[in-house]
C-alpha cells in the first residue's frame, strides 16, 4: 500500500536545503518549528495547523530518539523517530518532516534559513533556538498560543497514576 506522505520525510538534510531553495524561488514563505512530538495530540495538532497559517510550506524538526532521551529521561521517546515522523508527515499542515540529532536544531535552521521561526508560546521569541540566524536573514520570530493543559508529560504522567 502506497502512501504518499512519507514523500514528505527527508532524511536528507542537503535534499531538505535543494527543496527550500526552489520554494523560495517560487515566491513561498517558508516556515520552521521543532520538538519531539512523542504523543501527537490535540495541543500539538492546533499548534502545527497555526504554525501553518505563518506562511506557505511548514517544516517540522523531530529530536531523534537519542535527543529525547537527553532531554525527556531514559523512559523516552515513547514512540520511535520513524514513528512521530510518519505521523507529522500525515498532518495536512505539515510539508516537509526532518529529523536532527542535536538537543537543539540550530544547526538545521542555519542549513534552511526559513523566513518564519515558530515554536510554542511556552516559549518567548528571544528564547527560540535560531532566533539570531533568522532575525540576521530578515525574517521573523514568533510565539505561538500554547494550549493549556495538553502536552506529552501530562498524558504520560496520567498514564502511570
Amino acid at each position: 500500500m502506497s502512501k504518499p506522505f512519507l514523500s514528505k520525510v527527508y532524511t536528507e538534510p542537503n535534499s531538505l536545503c535543494s527543496d527550500v531553495t526552489k520554494w523560495k524561488s517560487e515566491g513561498k514563505k517558508v516556515v520552521f518549528t521543532n520538538g519531539c512530538f512523542d504523543i501527537l495530540h490535540i495541543g500539538h495538532a492546533s499548534y502545527l495547523e497555526e504554525a501553518k497559517q505563518q506562511g506557505d510550506i511548514l517544516i517540522v524538526g523531530v529530536n531523534d530518539d537519542l535527543s529525547v532521551s537527553r532531554l525527556k529521561g531514559p523512559t523516552r521517546p515513547i514512540n520511535s523517530i520513524a514513528d512521530r515522523m510518519a505521523l507529522l508527515a500525515a498532518l495536512e499542515s505539515v510539508d516537509a518532516v526532518i529529523s536532527f540529532a542535536e538537543d537543539t536544531p540550530y544547526s538545521l535552521i542555519s542549513s534552511i534559513i526559513p523566513d518564519v521561526l515558530v515554536k510554542g508560546g511556552d516559549w518567548t521569541a528571544d528564547q527560540i533556538v535560531g532566533s539570531d540566524i533568522v532575525h540576521a536573514h530578515g525574517g521573523e520570530v514568533k510565539s505561538l498560543k500554547f494550549v493549556d493543559g495538553k502536552s506529552t508529560t501530562r498524558i504520560v504522567e496520567r498514564l502511570k497514576s
